[in-house]
């Protein structure tokens, strides 16, 4: 099968026009230059990949705002590409047989835009003076060419030239900044496998300043009018890690972890690779931010090393993340999560039961219902299988897992080596039925 045939395979149902078929890449380089005032990006991706069948076309992902100049693969110019539908198409001057070594060198630019989903705006997005990268589920394209599925992780390498006046951040580490005739060039080094909507760029008037090195280092880039704010709504952030540790086990990141806070509000703060994204409101000094933080932090674990394969299966990362939230608030003082699993209970209940919490569909793939339903499924299995159990089954399935990506029987498969009787009844209930189950007593 050639990749032209094979590329117009749907990969995952929800997003039927994301993701390539024909190749693995296994790494991304991008080498780019962004004027903030002008909103233009410019620049060169290289892609690392390998054949899995053999090709004589091949497609990437990327936003029909950004124009391509030019393509080569393994040093040569590409017989013919063209751009439409958000799809990069390249017919090779020669094709390549299965299993070959293939670097495809892509040239473009334009002014990036966020993509229209389903969710609203996604992607490449600016702010009032910098911009951001909101990649979840599928705005990567919107400012770097590649195989767009969270299925499909490679490492990144990202150089990024902006005026000297911003602080750029990507994922990884610093590897340099090099000042030069009033721009800065930064690097930044990711070698854990990373899903492109994880990948993420953050520009704006930042100072970037060390919170804690108790085991794993945190940082925090934001404006200096924040700092305050910050000190003061961010404070446990240490102590959360601590404890995440302790539960969900190692750290999965080499270079520890980094929240920007960004000078505009965001109406959500959203996930990158090693990186959380707050808006300038969920800064605010007032302390109400705590659920947030904890439910960012944790995924990390859940969602960004340990990621699922297709979108239906969001609930081990949002449950997960949304569990997190009650986990910090019952070792810390606040409510404890059988109050909180209660509560929320009682929320689903007065609400539709028209959900499939292992399949929601697109239109409900963010729906807070999801993300609650998923936490009281975790709660039910822990009262069933006892706290030891749970807490050790959450630390084998991030270790397992690590840096790869699931879908739910691998969860289901995992949680049945930790009970001494079957849980195919409460995982048909919580999973796979529509109708809320009753929560079951606390042991």
């Amino acid at each position: 099968m050639t990749g032209g045939e094979n590329s117009t395979r749907i990969i995952d149902p929800y997003l039927p026009d994301n993701g390539n078929s024909g190749y693995r890449v296994s790494r991304y380089e991008l080498d780019l230059e962004y004027k903030v005032a002008t909103n233009r990006l410019s620049g060169t991706a290289t892609i690392t990949a390998v054949t899995l069948a053999a090709l004589r076309t091949l497609t990437l992902d990327l936003s029909d705002a950004l124009s391509v100049t030019k393509v080569a693969v393994n040093g040569a110019r590409a017989g013919r590409f063209k751009t439409s539908a958000n799809k990069l198409h390249i017919t090779l001057a020669e094709g390549l047989p299965a299993g070959a070594a293939m670097t495809i060198v892509v040239r473009y630019g334009g002014s990036p835009r966020p993509l229209r989903t389903h969710w609203g705006d996604v992607g490449f997005e600016e702010l009032t003076d910098g911009a951001l990268v909101a990649g979840q589920p599928n705005g990567a394209p919107s400012w770097f060419p590649c195989d767009d599925q969270p299925s499909a992780k490679a490492s990144i390498h990202i150089r990024i030239r902006t005026e000297s006046s911003y602080y750029a951040i990507a994922n990884g580490r610093l590897i340099s900044r090099r000042a030069h005739a009033g721009m800065t060039t930064w690097t930044y080094e990711q070698p854990e496998p990373t899903s492109t909507y994880l990948v993420t760029l953050q520009i704006g008037r930042y100072d970037r300043h060390r919170v804690a090195r108790n085991g794993v280092s945190i940082h925090a880039v934001l404006p200096d009018r924040l700092s305050e704010n910050f000190a003061s709504d961010f404070a446990r952030q240490p102590q959360m890690m601590t404890l995440f540790v302790e539960l969900f086990g190692p750290y999965p990141l080499a270079d520890g972890y980094t929240v920007v806070i960004t000078d505009d509000d965001l109406e959500i703060p959203l996930e990158a690779q090693g990186i959380s994204i707050f808006g300038a409101n969920h800064c605010a000094g007032r302390g109400r931010g705590e659920r947030l933080i904890a439910h960012e932090l944790a995924h990390q674990w859940f969602g960004n090393s340990v990621t699922v394969r297709r979108w239906q299966d969001i609930w081990l990362h949002e449950g997960f993340a949304c569990y997190a939230e009650w986990l910090w608030s019952e070792n810390s003082g606040g409510r404890s999560a059988e109050e909180w699993a209660r509560h929320y209970h009682q929320r689903l209940a007065d609400a539709p039961q028209d959900l499939l919490l292992a399949d929601p569909g697109v239109q409900d793939l963010f729906d807070d219902r999801v993300y609650k339903r998923g936490a009281l499924t975790l709660h039910v299995l822990r009262g069933r299988i006892g706290d030891d159990n749970f807490f050790a089954l959450l630390r084998d399935w991030t270790q397992r897992y690590r840096h790869s990506t699931v879908v739910t029987d691998d969860f289901t498969g995992l949680a049945s080596h930790y009970a001494d009787q079957s849980l195919r009844a409460l995982f048909e209930a919580w999973l796979y039925a529509r109708a809320l189950p009753a929560l079951e007593p606390p042991p």
